[in-house]
């Protein structure tokens, strides 16, 4: 079995399968746009000074940036493409 950890913890380039999104800290928008426990993502870009954290979503093929705040309440395990 695999560690859950925070969406945030990532580097660059890494990809992760999501496992839990805590829905009451975070928008629904997010769970629209397809960030859902099982989907396959992978850290495109990190901005300095705590900055947006750009996403790329494999299941619908959808690059999005979310805070590092949000990114917090997304719990993921570590995969490999």
């Amino acid at each position: 079995m695999q560690k859950s950890f925070s969406l945030d913890t990532l580097t660059i380039g890494e990809c992760a399968r999501i496992s839990e999104v805590n829905a009451t800290e975070l928008p629904s928008k997010f769970l629209e746009m397809g960030l859902l426990p099982g989907c396959l993502v992978e850290i495109k870009h990190k901005a300095p000074f705590n900055g947006p954290i750009g996403l790329h979503i494999h299941t619908s093929n959808t690059l999005i940036a979310i805070r590092k705040s949000e990114a917090y309440h997304i719990l993921v395990e570590k995969n490999s493409l």
